[in-house]
């Protein structure tokens, strides 16, 4: 009996690894097998200004060997394709299918045994038939692993006491937080839209997802940010000498050693005592001097300081930048996030100018969060408006046609959020920026030499890519064939009213430069072919939407989110770089002679975007961050292992 039991699960294992290697060879069956594999840097490592590295969020080499010389009269973007598509192939080849694959990489790339409970999180990602990757969690351990340099029993107490927070006790979830969490998404979804109102109840929907992977989650505290703005921003030096000691702790210690129960939180529960955190406000436009000193000494924005006023000229870079770029177009898709590596980044979004509310630390304290700055220490987890089945963010149930049957444009319709725009700063925020710069007969009247119309951009020399149609002067009458982009709220600061008391859409200082556009939903964007994404406040809520329609996605953001490392630029996305100099050359590409690439890439996305940013796959996400968290808060944190799988 016993062998015969043994038969059947060698017969179930085969045929799941034909089913994983058909899956694998359906979304890679025609990549080019020809160009050589990219390096994957230690996902710990922080990225060097300048450092030329990859890894499967995008983050490409710079070495070009037997790419450039394969075919001297490629396009750039071609190259880069090519080498996306062959390094995400190699990537869906470390798919685990077994507990004892699924542990075994995970002690080879984290230095230490899983947390107790990894092996009910596998089988919940086998029923859910989930593509488990250990590079997906690189994420959770960049986020996790300075954790293990603090005390645990203080930051027990330091969550603990916090005013908002989810709590997980005996296999029930609870959250603490303001009355208006408590509403119903749709209830505050149009104060959402306006940055001067009240947040949605974000802590709500998190405390929803916390529960689908519920007995599995051990007792915890979980500090949430609910605001838009980051808020964690712990000195390098500091993260530098927490990440050493980490190091140190890494470990695979002897499985008779091991101990699979947690200790709970009985410790902070009798005390209930708040902890107060010295929370930095009213230095909105001052937050890049608090950014900077989260960014590695020797970095080039390290010792930029905010700017003084902003009715100066932009600093608006004349090229792309080297070190991420290939040719001016965006290859390190990491690095072009990174604010660290781009002093004028400081000058050109709105987080740094002036965002809408701040609430800043440089403690750290152990807090979840949507989003973040790549220098910020929040813990991500998958956003609030991910969580939500409003049409807003996801467009409805319907995600677009076939691609032969939509509209051979571009698309955006957005309000003027990335923090408050005013008469003397307006021209720095990042939305405003890409409404002129998509506009036609602005474009065009730059092309004039009336540089004035466009006190938001400039445009780049000729030389830098060479485009016919800026090479004719025709460079507005061109966008103007493809570009559908405007504003549907200008939110004014100081809010204006009418004499009916409404709030008024249009501002006094940018109506000479741009006119209000009509609303397009979601589900109408979805007739376009190309949906271009951008920072508001913070990240953009439209992005997962995007990638699971049948259109194809442009992306541009200085945020990161929990999905990062499994989704890869030039196989689900088109990158552009922050200052969007490069979007009229992204553009030139698809638009003239590449419209196959173009529906590849959107079907792609959205393929995988069912197959890997799924609910059940934030759920999954979230579930074994918290195991990560739940062990490093534990005093016994270092005896905490799964290792049952190297037991007799």
């Amino acid at each position: 009996m016993y062998r015969a039991w043994q038969r059947y699960a060698a017969l179930a294992a085969l045929i799941v690894l034909i089913t994983i290697a058909l899956l694998r060879e359906r979304i890679s069956q025609t990549y080019d097998q020809s160009s050589p594999a990219w390096l994957h840097r230690d996902p710990q490592a922080p990225l060097k200004p300048g450092q030329k590295t990859a890894s499967g969020s995008g983050s490409g080499s710079s070495d070009t060997t037997g790419l450039d010389s394969a075919n001297t009269d490629a396009h750039p973007i071609d190259t880069l394709i090519r080498e996306a598509r062959f390094s995400f192939k190699q990537l869906l080849g470390k798919q685990s299918v077994s507990i004892e694959q699924a542990a075994a990489r995970y002690r080879e790339r984290r230095g230490r045994h899983p947390p107790p409970g990894f092996d009910a999180w596998f089988a919940a990602a086998q029923k859910n038939k989930a593509i488990v990757v250990e590079e997906f969690f690189d994420r959770i351990h960049h986020d996790i692993n300075p954790l293990w340099g603090l005390d645990p029993a203080v930051m027990r107490k330091q969550t603990h006491g916090q005013k908002e927070v989810i709590r997980v006790r005996k296999g029930r979830v609870t959250f603490d937080g303001d009355r208006r969490d408590k509403l119903s998404f749709r209830q505050r979804f149009h104060e959402w839209m306006f940055p001067d109102d009240r947040r949605p109840p974000k802590i709500q929907l998190w405390a929803e997802l916390v529960e689908e992977a519920l007995p599995h989650i051990p007792d915890l505290d979980m500090a949430m940010n609910t605001m838009d703005e980051t808020r964690v921003l712990v000195p390098w030096e500091n993260i530098t000498a927490l990440m050493a000691t980490e190091a140190k702790t890494r470990t695979l210690i002897d499985p008779s050693r091991a101990i699979s129960t947690y200790s709970g939180f009985a410790d902070v529960d009798a005390k209930n005592e708040p902890y107060e955190i010295n929370w930095i406000r009213g230095e909105a436009g001052k937050y890049w001097d608090h950014m900077r000193v989260a960014c590695p000494t020797d970095s080039p924005s390290r010792n930029v300081t905010s700017l003084e006023k902003f009715d100066l000229p932009l600093d608006y870079p004349s090229a792309p930048e080297p070190a991420f770029t290939y040719h001016g177009y965006v290859r390190n898709f990491s690095m072009s996030q990174d604010a660290c590596t781009q002093p004028h980044i400081r000058d050109i979004h709105g987080t740094f100018v002036e965002s809408v509310s701040m609430a800043t630390t440089h403690e750290f304290l152990p807090m979840f969060a949507e989003t973040k700055l790549m220098p910020n220490n929040e813990m991500l987890i998958p956003a609030a408006a991910y969580l939500s089945s409003d049409t807003m963010y996801s467009g409805g149930h319907k995600h677009g046609g076939p691609w032969a049957t939509k509209k051979d444009a571009l698309v955006w319709r957005g309000v003027a959020s990335g923090g408050r725009n005013k008469i003397d700063n307006w021209t720095h925020f990042q939305r405003h920026r890409f409404v002129q710069m998509m506009n036609g007969t602005t474009v065009s009247a730059v092309e004039r030499g009336e540089a004035a119309r466009a006190p938001t951009f400039a445009l780049a020399p000729v030389e830098v890519y060479n485009l016919t149609a800026q090479r004719n002067g025709q460079l507005g009458s061109w966008v103007s064939t493809f570009a559908d982009v405007g504003m549907t709220h200008l939110l004014c600061t100081p809010e204006l009213k009418g004499p009916d008391g409404k709030k008024i859409k249009t501002c006094d200082y940018t109506s000479p430069f741009m006119a209000l556009a009509g609303n397009v939903p979601m589900e109408e964007q979805y007739s376009y072919k190309y949906l271009p994404d951008v920072d508001g406040n913070s990240f953009s809520g439209r992005y997962r939407g995007f990638l699971r329609s049948t259109s194809m996605t442009l992306k541009s953001t200085i945020y990161a989110e929990w999905h990062d490392s499994r989704l890869f630029p030039w196989v689900h996305f088109a990158p552009f770089d922050n200052s969007f100099m490069d979007i009229y050359a992204v553009m030139d590409y698809f638009l003239n002679g590449h419209d196959a690439e173009a529906a590849r890439i959107a079907e792609e996305s959205r393929l995988w975007a069912e197959s890997v940013i799924r609910r059940e796959d934030m759920m999954l996400y979230t579930w074994r961050l918290l195991l990560e968290y739940a062990r490093v808060v534990d005093d016994r944190r270092e005896a905490l292992a799964f290792v049952d799988d190297l037991r007799d």
